[in-house]
């Protein structure tokens, strides 16, 4: 009895119009339409929208545009300072033993930059070897010299094609194999010079996709062809 006489007591405040919720609902909808409550409201909304959706929008923008790069227009070519006629000028060497196909960086009598691009047609992967084609480490060491050569075959270096050859290495060391498809990247340094003797001791290093994979030192000699 007392549990129905509680439960009719709350049923009017429910049920009549103006204690509803619905109904008081409804009646502040005046209310939420005024200026002073609604400018705040809308003012609010508009930064929170500008703060936080703005920036992530920007960063997928990056992204995107940068993976709709096509592969084939995001890395730039090597710089060409010597091409292969230039380099032919200098060096003697010819078929098959030009081993440098273009020279990037050159600073006469000083340090060069050459790059040998290593393709399946090079003549020596047929026998090195026919199951795993990978240059071979003396050719890389064949290359590095030549790339020493067009930094010393210069007048004002006292070099000349006619007198001038590879006459030591020391310290080499080769950190990955090479194989077809690489490109090589070989940087040769002067370290020393003595004229009076003919001699000139050179730094080398080689490198693949920014990896080193051959270093040493190189002895060269400007003496007598005979």
């Amino acid at each position: 009895m007392a549990s129905n006489a509680f439960s009719h007591s709350l049923l009017p405040q429910f049920t009549s119009p103006s204690s509803s919720p619905f109904s008081n609902r409804t009646s502040l909808r005046p209310i939420s339409r005024s200026p002073s409550l609604s400018t705040p409201s809308i003012t609010h909304q508009t930064l929170f929208i500008t703060n936080c959706s703005s920036p992530p929008s920007d960063n997928n923008n990056n992204i995107t545009s940068k993976d709709q790069t096509p592969i084939e227009l995001r890395f730039p070519a090597f710089p060409t300072v010597l091409d292969i006629n230039q380099i032919r000028e200098i060096l003697p060497h010819r078929f098959p033993f030009l081993l440098v196909d273009r020279v990037i960086e050159y600073n006469p009598g000083v340090s060069a930059v050459g790059i040998k691009n290593v393709t399946i047609n090079d003549n020596f992967f047929p026998g090195h070897f026919p199951e795993r084609p990978i240059m071979p480490g003396v050719l890389m060491v064949e290359a590095m010299a030549q790339v020493g050569g067009l930094v010393m075959l210069q007048p004002e270096v006292g070099g000349s094609r006619e007198n001038f050859f590879f006459a030591g290495i020391d310290k080499v060391r080769f950190r990955k194999p090479v194989i077809a498809g690489d490109t090589l990247v070989m940087r040769m340094t002067l370290i020393k010079l003595q004229k009076r003797f003919g001699i000139a001791k050179m730094e080398g290093k080689a490198y693949v996709g920014g990896e080193v994979v051959c270093e040493g030192e190189f002895l060269m000699a400007m003496g007598n062809s005979e």
